[in-house]
Order: C-alpha cells, then sequence, then structure tokens
C-alpha cells in the first residue's frame, strides 16, 4: 500500500489580492457550497432555507427558480453536512458543490463597472441591489454573481474556471489601478 496522501490546493491559493482605491479582488475561503433543488410546489421555501442555514451559520444565493446555494466560509465536518442536507428532506435535495465552486470577491466603488465589461447583467443599483443574484456569462465563463454589498459582489464560478476567470477579472480591473 502506498503512503501516497493527496494535497488540496485552494484553485487561487497563489493569487494575490488586488487592491486600488476603486477596485479590489479577493478569493474567498473554500469552504461550503451545496446546491439545494426543491421540489415542484413547495411554497416559503426561501424562509424555510434561511432558518436551516442560519442555524448552521450559512448563508442562503438564490440561484434560479427552484434552486439555491447554501454557502458558508469554513468547511463542514462530514455529520454537520449530512444533518443539514438531511434538514431540507422532504422538501428539497441538497448536493454539496465545495470541491466543485470557487468564489470570488470583488468590491469597491468601480466594481460595477468592471463588472459590467464582462456580462450582460444589468448591475446599476437600482436593478441589482443588494441580495440580488445572477446567473450569467462573464465573457465566456458561466457564473453566478450575488451583490452582498453596496459595492462588493460574490462570484461563484467552476473550479476549472476559477483561474482563467480570476485573470480575465484583473485584467478589466487593471485601468482603475
Amino acid at each position: 500500500m502506498s503512503d501516497f496522501r493527496p494535497t488540496l490546493r485552494p484553485a487561487l491559493g497563489a493569487k494575490p489580492v488586488i487592491s486600488s482605491p476603486a477596485v479590489s479582488l479577493s478569493a474567498l475561503p473554500e469552504g461550503v457550497v451545496i446546491h439545494v433543488i426543491v421540489k415542484p410546489g413547495e411554497s416559503d421555501v426561501a424562509s424555510f432555507l434561511d432558518c436551516l442555514a442560519k442555524r448552521a451559520a450559512l448563508t442562503v444565493r438564490s440561484l434560479s427558480p427552484g434552486q439555491w446555494f447554501i454557502i458558508g466560509e469554513k468547511p463542514m465536518a462530514y455529520q454537520d453536512m449530512k444533518d443539514l442536507v438531511d434538514g431540507l428532506e422532504p422538501r428539497a435535495s441538497g448536493v454539496d458543490q465545495s470541491h466543485g465552486r470557487v468564489r470570488i470577491r470583488i468590491s469597491g466603488k468601480l466594481s460595477r463597472r468592471v463588472l459590467s465589461k464582462g456580462t450582460a447583467v444589468d448591475l446599476a443599483p437600482g436593478s441589482f441591489p443588494v441580495a440580488q443574484s445572477a446567473t450569467t456569462l462573464i465573457g465566456h465563463i458561466a457564473a453566478h454573481i450575488t451583490c452582498v454589498d453596496a459595492d462588493t459582489f460574490e462570484i461563484i464560478v467552476l473550479r476549472g474556471f476559477a483561474e482563467s476567470l480570476w485573470d480575465d477579472l484583473a485584467r478589466m480591473s487593471a485601468e482603475f489601478g
């Protein structure tokens, strides 16, 4: 039997924070990302998910009709994850996507302008307020954008595209210092 042990490396672990007075780009911790799919016909699911997530110190992000992400900053122990996913039943099902999704934060007074270079989503504050989410393309890369504060966005992207998206966002931010 081999002594080989895989080494888990953050997808963006080597990327330094990019920061200027106008915009900041940073990799978020690779914690928890659970994809939740709700059974058709279920009502008041958002508040159910919020209550369930808050008990575990997690946050809910709307994904599409009947689908959400539950996210957290730190990895969960197996039993905690199992309890959370079991708590969704019978109203919904959850799939752990923590290994396959990466989160990036872009913030600053010009963050909306940077993102508007790559997506067709109207990111104006009146159209895309705090807590609003959208699944879209940034360039050619599928991404999930959530406005988490006035000028702060969280982007969730498939792990295999994280480095490419980071490089694209860095280039789009370059003109702002």
